[in-house]
């Protein structure tokens, strides 16, 4: 436990407001109000994929706001793979594969910087596959 504490320290700590600023930034939205969009929808989908020691931690590490949206969601019983949560935010939000796609990956970059590589590391091996690129990472290989 003294070792995450240790890691803990050197993560970046943001407000909601600075997590919305890095997403409209980065995400390049038009509006701040587009970027808190695709920041509710995200989250609560991941909300619910995320479970035990890692949802927990997670949360600790958002901002107050983002935590809340996340932590408000009672988690799934089978978690959906990455393709299939990027189908299943498009079908609630009403909008393309390419534009929840882009919402996703804009979200889950900030949400990567916050986790820190370690937790991201861990909530990456509980998820199925297709999530690494979705939080900016290379997918890993099984070898042979």
């Amino acid at each position: 436990m003294a070792d995450r504490r240790a890691s803990i320290q050197h993560l970046p700590v943001m407000t909601f407001e600075q997590m919305l600023g890095k997403v409209h930034y980065d995400g390049a939205y038009p509006t701040r109000e587009r970027a808190e969009q695709a920041i509710r929808l995200v989250l609560s989908g991941l909300g619910r994929q995320v479970t035990g020691e890692e949802r927990v931690e997670l949360a600790a590490r958002l901002p107050l706001q983002a935590a809340r949206l996340f932590t408000e969601q009672i988690p799934d019983s089978q978690p959906l793979t990455g393709w299939a949560f990027v189908k299943d935010l498009a079908t609630r939000s009403d909008a393309t594969l390419a534009t929840t796609r882009w919402d996703t990956g804009s979200v889950l970059a900030a949400v990567a910087a916050l986790a820190g590589p370690d937790l991201l590391t861990r909530i990456l091996r509980q998820l199925p596959g297709g999530y690494a690129l979705l939080f900016g990472r290379a997918e890993p290989t099984q070898v042979a």
